[in-house]
């Protein structure tokens, strides 16, 4: 044992242990409770320069009330008889044979339930965390991480069918071991929580030990979480309050926005003119937490853009249905970029009061602030009489979802009820939301009979998206359409991009080029990773400029396109800005070290870089935090690159017998058979690599590459032809399959698929003449 594994603590737990094993002594795991610091107060470990909240109440009695009522206070608390809402009086619970048990030990609130290695133990809450309509626990571990436990409290009333303990996925049983375990990695409140529950959080991640020490100025969300660190402003309050301070007292603040003008306008019954957008504005301040994002650096401080500490979503299928409305949770933000309102300059503060965050008017009214009652109203924009019951600008306007089992969203995207979308591409409408009743085709019409045959809204690029969802071949069209138009959100732009880099084509390549100096950085990092596909020489030509960005996501972004490095010609200001970058990209995996998927991601950079043996240990780094198929396969692939095959079936193997229901590894696996010309093998893996994963086409058409080699043509193009249906936009399936029906001499079958190649590699002249003959061959009549 290293001599660390026998410092005081460790010792005298494994004491404890031992008297508990002995005399029969139910142990409550979790460290001793600290001195409860209460909302509002410093806490012993804040940064230099955070004052506490209630240092701010003196001055600005008004909002600290209000602040002290709303939720941001209560985001997490001490777990204490004021805090804690659920019932701990012996109370059970039970979840797919899982158990659970709550009680009070004295002060102490406990739960009984299984832990990590499946057992039975008792956990002590150290916090509470939320407050309505859930509030959730979290037991603290004695390597500094805090963990939120598997069961919450619903706090609604119990008309609304509150007040009782339930399990966060309902729907599934979590044993031990899987990553949604309450003991795993994505209930780790260090990395998935922290930031945005607390104030001026540091994660203080030892890689080292594998270890948190975890601080905060505040435990809750507190007046300097939006304001910054407010010593400078104390001081200026308490030292007569110089009038020409800069930002009085504060070392920043928020970029404020021009004056606008909210008047409806008779005419439309909306503003007629809305306000430019300001990086670091309002905006920026709440999406720091009010958004799907990743962390990769601490320090935000208010007027600092967002992509400086964070990488927001794009509009990925997984999080957004086809037209943009959220699917999963994804807190606001993204929502709200798709929206007219934020294109005007609408900020959170103009519908929420930024201390309470309650709405400013009660439901519709809110809307009242800048939109024509008169108007919108009535019967003829809504189709509905007004009244008790009856749908408003929300209901119609922000449908809502529930996430958490009882937490109710609304989709702040403002939209436009598209019912005909629901009729052609499936995605859900407001209108039946309520009408669960009717079909969509019914409400389609009806919004037509009040509106005309012409749809409105800002966000038209649904059918672009379905299309390149389901495969469709006309997806690089329409994306290139949605990517060139300045009138669409810049976010759904940017997914346009995304989703392009998979259908290279000429159109494709200008469109990652002219969109390398969009003012978005979100649009200038899509196009950034488009180029990926490019010769080392064209890529750096191209994106080198970006190395030096104003925006720290954009930078990082360019060292991952550009990490071969600096060509030979490089000048060296050039070489010493790819270095910056490359420095930057690095520190922002190794601040998330804890994950093993951003260890990965450095292995990966600086494989490409060079430095293999520093890329090995971080991906055996990444091994030993927790169970990732896609690091395992990567690794393998890393192990191949240096011509240790052995080394890559070995770990493939192990990979298939911890998950054998997973497609990666087994298809790693029989390229690695292959190799070693050990068909049979191969084949296997090969085969059940295409059954697990059949969205994945590239697995088809190896499988089936792999079978017309041992003479089996005629299987492997039944796997082909199945492939092809999941994936309609499939090149290499849709080229194989032509080459098959050109050596069958079958030109019914060959002529429909060249025209479909036609399309997909719309750059190839061959494809064009080969299209072309056939379809003058199909229109000859037969001798």
């Amino acid at each position: 044992m290293s001599a660390a594994s026998f410092s005081p603590l460790r010792v005298a737990l494994w004491a404890l242990l031992c008297v508990a094993a002995v005399f029969g002594v139910g142990l409550v795991h979790g460290q001793a409770p600290a001195p409860a610091v209460k909302v509002g107060e410093l806490a012993p470990s804040a940064p230099q320069g955070f004052v506490g909240s209630q240092a701010c109440a003196s001055c600005h009695e008004a909002q600290a009330a209000a602040w002290r009522a709303s939720q941001h206070a209560a985001a997490m608390q001490p777990a204490t008889p004021e805090a804690v809402l659920g019932d701990f009086s012996d109370v059970a619970a039970e979840h797919f044979g899982s158990k659970a048990r709550f009680l009070r030990e004295g002060d102490d609130y406990v739960v009984e339930t299984e832990g990590r290695d499946g057992k039975t133990a008792r956990f002590r809450v150290a916090y509470t965390f939320g407050v309505a309509p859930l509030q959730q626990y979290l037991t603290e571990f004695p390597d500094g991480r805090l963990q939120a436990l598997p069961y919450a409290w619903d706090t609604r009333t119990r008309a609304e069918g509150g007040q009782r303990w339930f399990h966060l996925y309902p729907g599934e049983a979590i044993p031990p071991g899987d990553v949604l375990h309450w003991t795993g990695l994505q209930q780790n409140w260090n990395f998935m929580c922290a930031d945005c529950h607390s104030t001026a959080v540091s994660k203080g991640y030892k890689p080292s030990d594998n270890r948190f020490e975890t601080r905060f100025a505040e435990v809750s969300v507190g007046c300097e979480a939006c304001h910054g660190p407010g010593e400078g402003h104390v001081k200026w309050a308490e030292g007569g309050r110089e009038p020409g301070a800069p930002r009085k007292g504060f070392a920043s603040a928020a970029t404020p926005r021009p004056a606008a003008d909210w008047t409806p306008d008779p005419a439309t019954g909306s503003p007629a003119h809305g306000v430019a957008r300001r990086v670091g504005d309002e905006v920026d301040t709440c999406g720091t937490c009010h958004s799907r994002r990743g962390q990769f650096a601490e320090g935000w401080r208010p007027g600092s853009p967002l992509a400086d500490f964070y990488r927001t979503v794009f509009l990925t299928p997984d999080l957004f249905e086809d037209d943009g409305q959220m699917k999963d949770e994804v807190f606001n933000l993204a929502s709200f970029q798709q929206s007219r309102m934020h294109a005007r300059g609408v900020t959170c503060g103009d519908c929420h009061d930024p201390h309470s965050a309650r709405l400013k008017a009660d439901g519709a009214q809110v809307c009242g602030q800048c939109h024509s009652a008169e108007v919108f109203a009535s019967v003829r924009h809504t189709g509905h009489a007004q009244g008790p019951g009856q749908p408003d600008c929300v209901s119609c306007h922000m449908p809502a979802r529930t996430y958490m089992v009882v937490d109710r969203r609304h989709d702040h995207s403002f939209r436009v009820p598209r019912p005909d979308l629901t009729v052609s591409l499936g995605t859900p409408n407001a209108c039946n939301d309520c009408h669960r009743d009717k079909p969509a085709a019914w409400a389609a019409s009806a919004v037509e009979a009040w509106h005309g045959p012409v749809r409105k809204g800002a966000q038209t690029y649904a059918p672009a998206f379905h299309a390149a969802r389901t495969g469709d071949p006309r997806a690089r069209d329409l994306l290139l359409a949605v990517s060139a138009d300045k009138a669409t959100p810049a976010l759904a732009r940017a997914t346009a991009l995304l989703f392009l880099r998979e259908r290279p084509a000429a159109a494709v390549d200008g469109a990652m080029s002219a969109n390398l100096a969009d003012p978005d950085p979100m649009i200038r990092i899509a196009a950034l990773g488009g180029l990926a596909g490019l010769p080392p020489d064209q890529r750096w030509r191209r994106a080198a400029g970006l190395l030096g960005d104003p925006v720290r996501s954009v930078r990082m972004q360019a060292a991952v396109t550009l990490a071969e490095g600096p060509p030979p010609g490089a000048s060296p200001a050039e070489r010493q800005a790819f270095e910056a970058a490359a420095a930057e990209y690095e520190a922002g995996e190794r601040f998330n070290a804890d994950r093993p998927e951003h260890r990965a991601n450095l292995a990966r950079f600086l494989a490409q870089r060079g430095r293999t043996a520093e890329a090995e240990r971080e991906y055996l780094a990444a091994l030993k935090l927790g169970f990732s198929v896609p690091v395992r396969v990567d690794l393998a692939d890393f192990y191949r690159s240096l011509g240790r095959e052995s080394d890559a079936e070995i770990l493939l193997r192990q990979t298939i017998a911890m998950d054998p229901t997973a497609a990666a590894p087994r298809h790693a696996l029989g390229l690695a058979l292959v190799r070693a010309r050990r068909q049979a093998e191969a084949l296997e893996q090969l085969r059940l690599a295409a059954e697990r994963d059949p969205g994945q086409s590239r697995y088809a058409y190896v499988y089936a590459v792999a079978l017309a080699s041992v003479g089996r043509a005629d299987e492997a193009g039944r796997v082909l032809e199945k492939a092809l249906q999941s994936n309609p936009s499939d090149a290499e399936v849709t080229a194989l399959l032509l080459q098959n029906a050109l050596k069958a001499r079958d030109l019914a079958r060959a002529a429909p698929l060249a025209q479909r190649l036609r399309v997909l590699v719309p750059d190839d002249p061959g494809v064009a003449r080969l299209a072309a003959q056939l379809s003058a061959a199909g229109a000859r009549p037969a001798p």
